[in-house]
Protein backbone atom coordinates (compact mmCIF):
# COMPACT_ATOMS: atom_id res chain seq x y z
CA UNK A 1 0.00 0.00 0.00
CA UNK A 2 2.65 2.32 0.82
CA UNK A 3 4.65 1.59 -2.52
CA UNK A 4 1.24 2.48 -4.54
CA UNK A 5 0.95 5.77 -2.53
CA UNK A 6 4.52 6.28 -3.58
CA UNK A 7 4.13 5.99 -7.19
CA UNK A 8 1.68 8.35 -7.43
CA UNK A 9 3.21 10.98 -5.48
CA UNK A 10 6.13 10.65 -8.03
CA UNK A 11 3.91 10.56 -11.11
CA UNK A 12 1.98 13.51 -9.92
CA UNK A 13 5.18 15.21 -8.72
CA UNK A 14 6.52 14.81 -11.98
CA UNK A 15 3.80 16.38 -14.33
CA UNK A 16 3.54 19.65 -11.42
CA UNK A 17 0.11 18.83 -9.95
CA UNK A 18 1.59 18.32 -6.37
CA UNK A 19 4.11 21.28 -6.41
CA UNK A 20 1.56 23.54 -4.34
CA UNK A 21 5.03 26.08 -3.45
CA UNK A 22 5.29 26.97 -6.39
CA UNK A 23 2.15 29.53 -8.34
CA UNK A 24 2.24 28.62 -12.14
CA UNK A 25 -0.22 30.68 -13.08
CA UNK A 26 1.25 33.67 -11.58
CA UNK A 27 3.15 36.48 -14.12
CA UNK A 28 6.60 36.77 -13.88
CA UNK A 29 8.72 39.44 -14.15
CA UNK A 30 8.27 41.56 -17.96
CA UNK A 31 11.31 40.45 -19.95
CA UNK A 32 13.95 43.47 -20.49
CA UNK A 33 13.58 45.36 -23.58
CA UNK A 34 15.19 44.20 -26.72
CA UNK A 35 18.41 46.00 -27.71
CA UNK A 36 19.49 44.34 -30.80
CA UNK A 37 20.68 47.26 -32.90
CA UNK A 38 19.18 45.83 -35.68
CA UNK A 39 18.15 49.23 -37.64
CA UNK A 40 22.00 50.53 -37.00
CA UNK A 41 23.45 47.25 -38.21
CA UNK A 42 21.32 47.42 -41.32
CA UNK A 43 22.44 51.14 -41.98
CA UNK A 44 25.79 50.11 -41.57
CA UNK A 45 25.56 47.54 -44.67
CA UNK A 46 25.62 50.48 -47.05
CA UNK A 47 29.33 51.14 -45.56
CA UNK A 48 32.15 49.86 -47.65
CA UNK A 49 32.82 47.71 -45.02
CA UNK A 50 31.30 44.30 -46.36
CA UNK A 51 32.76 41.15 -43.96
CA UNK A 52 32.39 43.28 -40.86
CA UNK A 53 29.09 44.73 -41.15
CA UNK A 54 27.75 41.55 -42.15
CA UNK A 55 29.28 40.14 -38.65
CA UNK A 56 27.33 42.73 -37.05
CA UNK A 57 24.12 41.83 -38.69
CA UNK A 58 24.15 38.68 -37.95
CA UNK A 59 24.82 39.30 -34.14
CA UNK A 60 21.90 41.47 -34.43
CA UNK A 61 19.57 38.41 -35.63
CA UNK A 62 21.48 35.65 -33.44
CA UNK A 63 20.16 38.70 -30.52
CA UNK A 64 16.33 38.59 -31.44
CA UNK A 65 16.68 34.71 -31.63
CA UNK A 66 17.71 34.74 -28.35
CA UNK A 67 15.33 37.35 -26.65
CA UNK A 68 12.58 35.02 -28.48
CA UNK A 69 13.70 31.97 -26.84
CA UNK A 70 13.87 33.53 -23.34
CA UNK A 71 17.42 33.72 -23.31
CA UNK A 72 17.73 37.41 -22.13
CA UNK A 73 21.34 37.62 -20.91
CA UNK A 74 22.49 36.05 -23.98
CA UNK A 75 20.16 38.37 -25.72
CA UNK A 76 21.80 41.26 -24.03
CA UNK A 77 25.42 39.66 -24.37
CA UNK A 78 25.34 39.72 -28.61
CA UNK A 79 23.15 42.96 -28.52
CA UNK A 80 26.53 44.82 -27.47
CA UNK A 81 28.89 42.75 -29.59
CA UNK A 82 26.21 43.78 -32.68
CA UNK A 83 26.47 47.04 -31.25
CA UNK A 84 30.62 47.42 -31.32
CA UNK A 85 31.00 45.29 -34.54
CA UNK A 86 28.11 48.11 -35.79
CA UNK A 87 30.96 50.96 -34.63
CA UNK A 88 33.79 49.21 -36.30
CA UNK A 89 32.33 48.84 -39.65
CA UNK A 90 30.77 52.42 -39.77
CA UNK A 91 34.50 53.71 -38.61
CA UNK A 92 36.02 51.67 -41.27
CA UNK A 93 33.51 52.54 -43.91
CA UNK A 94 34.06 56.11 -43.03
CA UNK A 95 37.98 55.74 -43.45
CA UNK A 96 37.42 53.90 -46.41
CA UNK A 97 35.48 56.89 -48.05
CA UNK A 98 37.89 59.30 -46.94
CA UNK A 99 40.71 57.66 -48.32
CA UNK A 100 38.89 57.14 -51.29
CA UNK A 101 37.89 61.03 -51.81
CA UNK A 102 41.48 61.90 -50.85
CA UNK A 103 42.87 59.58 -53.72
CA UNK A 104 40.04 60.71 -55.81
CA UNK A 105 40.36 64.59 -55.38
CA UNK A 106 44.52 65.36 -55.07
CA UNK A 107 45.39 63.25 -57.85
CA UNK A 108 48.19 65.60 -60.21
CA UNK A 109 47.31 65.06 -63.74
CA UNK A 110 50.08 65.60 -66.13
Amino acid sequence: MALGMLNSDVKSSLNGSADLDHSWDAEGPPPPPLQSYLMLTIFTCFCPAYPVNIVALVFSLMSRKSYELGDYDGSRRLGKKALHVAFASAVIGILIMVVFFVVHFTKMEF
